[in-house]
């Protein structure tokens, strides 16, 4: 690709690259994305027809689920046929404002998913310690309040990078080493002074999700608390139960994350497709294995993912 190295213009088109240094392996790579691709979209579909199609369903925990299953959708989609085009196609050219549409989605979906993470939890400290109010506290109107405070808090958030973005000359090299479209990736780029970015971007971060996991901390604590303060064990084994899935989307959600932050703040000997493919593992795995999780470990979505099989089959 072109490269011009003067202030005067700015670049329009970039190139996504894919994963460098394993170029020559797209087409291998490109089939476990694509199959985790198929997973999600089969897996939370199904998740979301099954619990708005379902009276039964249509309790707090569930229209939580219903939310985070739809957020998955929107993360995987809008980055996942991005990559499957660069590795079948070698189709990595994409516009500014494309690449800014991107990243703006996908961080906006990533920041939301971390706030119905943490509703979640408030979910599951309310039914544990308050359980004869639970209904009373988290009617449907309450609900649909908090969705649409989730969505704008990512939306208020992230927008105005949008502006930070738009702000920047583009005029060094227009070929980014990654599947996806990245905020500060795509701001190196800029011939201007991109400490302004570097702090919004950090205080994003520290406001959202960092917030967000020091709350579901606490929540989990006056859980446990709560829990080991039972007096009958059956209680105790059914109130954990009913954390344990929320507990594995947590430990899915935020896990690679918070292990790609620090590769890339200490792993500086690490290759950068590995730092790229743990990047993807963020986008990738959550939106899979969240449906899986939930239709193993509970029994209601089990039972009807069996009954829809089933009538299928027959």
């Amino acid at each position: 690709m072109l490269s011009l190295n003067h202030t005067g213009v700015s670049h329009t088109v970039f190139h996504l690259l894919g994963i460098p240094g394993l170029v020559d392996q797209h087409l291998w790579i490109s089939i476990p994305f694509f199959i985790s691709y198929v997973i999600a979209l089969l897996g939370n579909s199904l998740l979301i027809f099954i619990i708005l199609t379902n009276r039964s369903l249509h309790e707090p925990m569930y229209l939580f689920l219903c939310m985070l299953a739809g957020a998955d959708l929107v993360l995987s989609t809008c980055t996942v046929p991005q990559a499957l085009a660069i590795f079948w196609f070698r189709a990595g050219d994409i516009s500014l404002d494309r690449c800014i549409t991107q990243f703006f989605i996908a961080y906006c979906t990533f920041i939301s998913e971390s706030g119905i993470l943490l509703v979640m939890a408030f979910d599951r400290y309310i039914a544990i310690c308050y359980p004869l109010r639970y209904t009373t506290i988290l009617t449907h109107k309450l609900i649909g309040k908090i969705g649409v405070t989730i969505f704008l808090r990512s939306y208020c958030t992230i927008f105005p990078i949008v502006f930070l973005l738009k702000r920047l000359t583009f005029c060094q090299n227009n070929v980014i080493p990654h599947t996806f479209c990245e905020h500060i990736g795509l701001a190196k780029y800029a011939c201007n002074d991109i400490q302004v970015n570097i702090w919004y971007g950090l205080f994003v971060i520290m406001s959202t999700v960092v917030l967000d996991v020091l709350l579901i901390l606490v929540s989990y604590v006056l859980i446990l608390h709560a829990i080991f303060h039972m007096s009958s064990q059956d209680a105790r084994h059914k109130a954990l139960n009913t954390c344990g899935s929320h507990v594995c989307i947590i430990i899915l959600f935020y896990g690679p994350g918070i292990f790609t932050t620090l590769t890339q703040r200490f792993g500086q000997n690490i290759p950068p497709h590995i730092h790229i493919l743990l990047a993807d593992v963020c986008i990738l795995a959550p939106p899979m294995l969240n449906p899986i999780i939930y239709g193993i470990k509970t029994k209601q979505i089990r039972e009807l993912v069996v009954h829809i099989l089933f009538a299928k089959q027959k």
